[in-house]
């Protein structure tokens, strides 16, 4: 029993790995259709250049070690930051419409996950326009990806950077404040909100505003209804705007049903500069992609230009796919299994040669050797004494007198595949 055990749980790991690996096959092919390279940085990354970037990645967070040298390095907690990075350091290239993909894992430490301090996560990050039509474009590009996966229930919320930050500046917050209100906005929790509000030095006016912040989400005629009554200033208007125009592209997408606005999306404020937005799917209570506009962070690397993009979280994807049954199971079957005695020992290796060169997964077998478990093949070739036969799921036996002529037998049953 204890065997049994053993081998369940092995092949439920392996089909975990394929389950992942063909998850990140489809996404890096959509990522591709987009124009996106894909890229890669270095797993340890040194401390000072995550500490000296603002508004970014919570120090506590990061997972350090201390080299041979003494100096502290940091396993890589963003991949965002060292491609914006290495991005601007490389001048002499042409940094406009720079399309980056990248698969990797990063490593953070959080409480609410004390044990889990790894994931993957797949992201695009785009260098060197800001625009409506490229901003809806990135989104577009997660819908579409979305799509790919099957799911059918998601929604991508969409708000802005600007809207709430401009609206807040008049309340004259502490870090403290701000951090707490930002947090309570985010819950939406409402009575507490109010609370929070009463004991400012604010006009009633602007506590209204802010009191609407979270209930402006939705679908998206109405949000912008809502959001023109609390426009205070020139720039709240120009944010709006900005989303309007976001959203009149993704319209002509045709995936304005798959969109709804959300101005209470206000995390990560020193980050993100433009269009936020997040992505969630039927039964994972976390979003599963994050993203935004960031314009401002090359600058801390000395070579100003808008950036935007997003990250799948590889886990929670994987997660959404098995509890929505939308993974097939693995094929356990292979091509073909040729089975030889020892006379015709070189004769079947040549032609298993010829065949796994022609992209065919063979195995073989010495008729000799203590006979394997079953495996589900779909053709069986046995290279016996006197003759060579051949045997597809659905047929009988057929003899067959060399490779060339197995391959048109096994070209002849590729249904069976």
């Amino acid at each position: 029993m204890k065997r049994n055990r053993t081998e369940l749980s092995r092949n439920k790991n392996v089909e975990d790995f394929q389950m992942r690996d063909d998850l990140i096959t489809t996404l890096k092919k959509r990522f591709t259709t987009y124009g996106y390279k894909q890229v890669r940085t270095s797993t340890l990354e040194f401390y000072d250049m995550y500490s000296d970037i603002t508004g970014t990645i919570n120090k506590d967070e990061m997972v350090k070690v201390i080299d041979t040298s003494g100096k502290v390095l940091v396993l890589r907690p963003d991949v965002t930051i060292p491609i914006t990075r290495i991005t601007a350091a490389n001048q002499n290239s042409n940094a406009l419409n720079q399309r980056l993909f990248y698969v990797l894992d990063v490593f953070r430490q959080t409480g609410g996950t004390p044990n889990q301090k790894e994931s993957t996560q797949a992201g695009v990050e785009f260098f060197g326009e800001n625009t409506p039509e490229i901003d809806s474009e990135v989104i577009m590009l997660a819908i579409h990806t979305l799509k790919d996966l099957g799911f059918k229930n998601f929604k991508i919320e969409i708000g802005h950077a600007g809207f709430f930050k401009d609206l807040i500046q008049q309340a004259s917050l502490t870090e403290q404040e701000l951090e707490l209100l930002q947090n309570l906005i985010q819950s939406k929790n409402m009575a507490e909100i109010e609370i929070f509000l009463d004991g400012l030095s604010i006009d009633s006016e602007w506590k209204s505003a802010i009191e609407t912040i979270p209930m402006l989400y939705g679908e998206p005629a109405t949000v912008i209804q809502q959001a023109e009554k609390i426009i205070r200033s020139s720039k709240m208007q120009h944010v709006l705007h900005n989303l309007i125009d976001v959203y009149e592209v993704l319209k002509d997408y045709g995936v304005n049903d798959d969109v709804i606005f959300n101005l209470g999306l206000i995390n990560n404020m020193d980050y993100y500069t433009g269009v936020i937005f997040q992505g969630f799917v039927g039964k994972v209570g976390q979003p599963v992609l994050m993203g935004g506009r960031y314009d401002h962070l090359g600058e801390q690397f000395n070579h100003a230009m808008p950036a935007i993009g997003f990250a799948f979280e590889v886990d929670y994807l994987l997660q959404a796919i098995r509890q929505q049954g939308l993974s097939e199971p693995s094929s356990q079957s292979v091509d073909i299994i040729i089975y030889y005695t020892k006379e015709k020992q070189r004769e079947a290796l040549i032609a298993a040669y010829k065949l796994r060169n022609n992209d065919y997964q063979v195995l073989t077998f010495a008729e000799a050797s203590i006979s394997p478990k079953p495996i589900p093949a779909a053709c069986i070739a046995r290279f016996e004494k006197e003759q060579n036969l051949f045997a597809g799921r659905n047929n009988t036996a057929r003899m067959f007198s060399d490779t060339k002529e197995l391959t048109s037998l096994i070209l002849a049953n590729r249904e069976d595949f």
